[in-house]
Order: C-alpha cells, then structure tokens, then sequence
C-alpha cells in the first residue's frame, strides 16, 4: 500500500529531479569507497583461496581467473556489495525519514498538500535502482583487479596464466544476472528501509530499532531473493 502511494504521479516534477539528484549522489557517489575496499579484498581473498585448494591437483592454474571472474560476477559482487549497503545506506534512509516523522516534518508537509510517501520515497528508490547496479558493476570489475593482484602479484601464477583464465569459459548470461540481481537488492534495500522509516513511533531509541530493523529486514530479503533468483535462473 505504501509503494502504491509512492510511485503515484508527482506533483512538481523538478522538486522530485533535484531530490533523485541528490539521493543518486549519496547513494553512488557516497558508496564508492566503502564498495571499492571490499570488492578488491572479495577478489584477493577468493583468488588466494582458489589457489590453496588447487595444490596438489591436476587442475590448471589458469582457472584461479576463471572462478574469481565468475564467482564474482555471479554472487559476490552483488549479494555482498548490496549486504554492505543495506547497512550504510539502509540504515541511512530509515533514519533520515524516521527522523522527519519524529520532528513532525512529514504531518507538516502533508498538510500543505504534499504526497510525502511518494516525495520522501520514490527519490530514494529510482536513485538506488540506478546507482547501484553501476556500484555492483564496479565492484566486479575491482574484484576481478584485486584477484590479479594477489594472485600474479603475489606469485602465485603468471600474467598470462590470469588473463587465460579470464577469458575461458565467457557467458554474457552471467552478467545479466549479475544486473537483474542487483535491480532486485537495490529494490529491497531502499523500499525496505523507507518503510521502517516512514512508520516509525517514538524517539530516539524507537528510531534505532528502526534503523537496525531496516538493515536486518533487508538482508534477510536480499539472500532470500538471491536463493530465489538463482534457481529461476540457472534452471
């Protein structure tokens, strides 16, 4: 019922641009670090690990870049990157308007006229669903960096021996699920959080349950629709 009434028409389509503006700059711009950091250690680790699994076996050692690519494509880069911004930027989103509603900003827009769920939310939704797939797409791309260097860097195979790897076994398909999963979480994480926000009673204390309720709903949310949009997909 909430979404319904967010996704309503707007009624003054630049105040709705500016905040989308705004939101896509806080939700993209304001993630790349903390993405960044963790898709490069993502590809390091998995890369390091790859190979300590390979010792002693008939397995090429070529194929460390062919599992960092597709591991990541397929799972890492979206589930985990969307995992950590449920927290930065779920938490952020239930407490900006759970923190409206407590000041009685939201009563106050309301009775000039304003459609608040669809003013305070929809913003925050169309700017994820932009801004997080080219935040997941990054995140591949650095995970995929941080596999080379551990892996050629550190001396565990050749330059080439990586970039064989990379190139073997190629699916465009896994990219398309890399994307679709990641409309999906981006979905999740922003609706989620924007409704625990929006009812949000109380004070202080109220408000970061809130925040933290935000943050756990939309986890659990997003590995069970990974779970779901695996076995959709892979059949």
């Amino acid at each position: 019922m909430l979404l319904r009434t967010a996704i309503s028409r707007p009624e003054k389509f630049s105040m709705y641009w500016k905040e989308t503006m705004r939101q896509m700059d806080d939700i993209g711009i304001g993630s790349i670090i903390i993405v960044s950091i963790i898709a490069i250690f993502i590809g390091a680790v998995t890369a390091v690990q790859f190979a300590y699994q390979l010792d002693g076996t008939l397995v090429p050692r070529w194929y460390i870049g062919y599992i960092v690519r597709d591991s990541t494509i397929i799972e890492l880069a979206p589930t985990i990157s969307c995992l950590v911004l449920a927290g930065k930027v779920g938490s952020n989103i239930a407490a900006e308007i759970g923190g409206m509603r407590q000041k009685e900003h939201i009563d106050a827009m309301e009775i000039m006229g304003v459609n608040t769920a669809s003013y305070l939310i929809l913003p925050k939704v169309i700017a994820g669903l932009v801004m997080i797939p080219i935040l997941v797409c990054l995140a591949a791309f650095i995970s995929i960096l941080g596999g080379y260097l551990s892996s050629v860097v550190g001396g565990l195979i050749t330059h080439e021996e990586y970039l064989r790897g990379l190139r073997s076994f190629f699916s465009d398909y896994n990219v398309l699920m890399m994307v679709i999963k990641s409309l999906v979480f981006a979905f999740i994480l922003t609706s989620v959080s924007a409704y625990q926000g929006y009812y949000v009673k109380g004070g202080s204390i109220e408000l970061g349950q809130a925040s933290t309720r935000a943050v756990v709903y939309s986890d659990i949310l997003i590995l069970l629709a990974d779970y779901v949009i695996a076995l959709l997909l892979t059949q």
